[in-house]
């Protein structure tokens, strides 16, 4: 669950402010703590049944020709998105760990560094499933734990400096421009709170017996994964923001540079840690590229058909990631686009849909006011990514 959006939340915060911020913050982790218990509760809807995809759960709750095309296209964006992002996250700490640790190496340009750290991606993209990455998926939540609390103790340790912060909302060029970074910072903060994309395929990797139902041992993982999480998001948010203010850099690790060697190793834990994240994420799309190769195009599985599929997947990312390596506009577009659909107002909807709660009931009434918000965020925040994307891109200079 704690993934590297957590590193922008201070910048987010710089655009929302103390009371919006905090709000965003609270609101976000309840509504998806929430619809993460309504997907679990949804994998074993049907007795005798698992959906162990998020596209089985959408056939069944609105047909097998509507369903796909509702849910599909949402978990796609997820899951690229969230590979695209920690293309541009893993290359650019991994930049920022070698300028660290050797000072006086002659730098290589950021895009250098994000096709070095997509090299890992194309040898691990040959691993089977994702039974195969849980080494790595370990690693890469003992990474996520370690780096956010290196974050906030930092932040804190650092303090203010002498000449004072400014808390006032982040400056921009123009009012327009400020109402727009505002948008993406919803979207920041959506996209911080992953994982609905694939909890259906994590909870398929669960037995489960009459006895032990899988969501029993599910909902229990995803409350200790949720607690874990609000300690490590509130305190990087907050801290991050009391100590550097509106000045705080889109991703709070390139502000700190003390001490170095924990900094460096800070860096290095987040390159770690998107490595394991980039395959969970992207595991779901090999398995359904191949089974679309397979199934349409009559090819024979296999090692080729793997490599071939999945590295021109892992290449789309690097290239996406390489031409616009916009950490905070990537997190603000994707996190409307594609994370609050899918963890904000869909589970919503597939539970009406296929429990058909009483009107005005609580769960009636849940489920809507989680709609409402979650499509309010959505357009803003997409509307503000893409906008920024836009603004950034007209004065940067590609490929350097």
């Amino acid at each position: 669950m704690v993934g590297a959006g957590v590193l922008s939340l201070p910048y987010a915060m710089a655009h929302l402010g103390w009371g919006p911020g905090t709000l965003a913050l609270v609101v976000s982790w309840c509504i998806t703590l929430y619809t993460l218990w309504l997907m679990i509760e949804l994998h074993e809807c049907v007795p005798g049944k698992r959906f162990d995809r998020y596209r089985d759960l959408g056939e069944h709750a609105f047909g097998p020709r509507l369903g796909p095309w509702i849910v599909v296209p949402q978990q796609l964006i997820v899951q690229v998105g969230c590979d695209t992002v920690y293309m541009v996250t893993g290359g650019k700490c991994l930049q920022k760990f070698a300028e660290i640790a050797c000072p006086a190496c002659a730098p290589l340009r950021q895009s250098y560094w994000i096709c070095i750290f997509g090299s890992f991606q194309f040898v691990l993209s040959q691993l089977p499933n994702l039974n195969s990455v849980a080494a790595v998926s370990f690693a890469a939540a003992a990474m996520s734990l370690s780096y956010s609390t290196i974050s906030w103790v930092a932040c804190f340790a650092r303090g203010r400096p002498a000449r004072g912060v400014s808390y006032g909302y982040k400056k921009s060029a123009t009012a327009w421009d400020s109402v727009f970074r505002v948008f993406s910072a919803l979207g920041q903060v959506a996209f911080a709170y992953a994982g609905h994309g694939v909890v259906l395929e994590i909870q398929a990797t669960i037995p489960s017996t009459p006895a032990e139902p899988s969501k029993a041992t599910m909902w229990r993982g995803t409350v200790a994964a949720y607690f874990v999480t609000a300690l490590c998001y509130f305190p990087v948010a907050m801290i991050g923001y009391w100590a550097f203010g509106q000045d705080v850099d889109d991703n709070v690790l390139m502000a700190l540079s003390r001490p170095p060697w924990l900094i460096a190793a800070a860096n290095l834990m987040v390159v770690v840690h998107v490595v394991g994240s980039y395959q969970v994420y992207a595991m779901p799309v090999f398995d359904s590229i191949e089974t679309l190769l397979i199934t349409r195009l009559k090819l024979r599985p296999g090692i080729t058909l793997r490599l071939i599929a999945r590295s021109a997947y892992v290449a789309f990312t690097l290239f996406v990631g390489v031409t616009f390596p916009f950490f905070a506009d990537l997190l603000g577009f994707f996190g409307g686009f594609g994370f609050t659909p899918t963890s904000y107002f869909l589970p919503c909807i597939i539970w009406l849909a296929i429990k058909k709660p009483r009107r005005f009931s609580l769960s009636w009434v849940a489920n809507w006011g989680c709609i409402v918000i979650g499509v309010l965020i959505m357009f803003a925040s997409t509307i503000g990514g893409l906008r920024n994307i836009i603004a950034d891109a007209s004065t940067f200079q590609f490929y350097s």
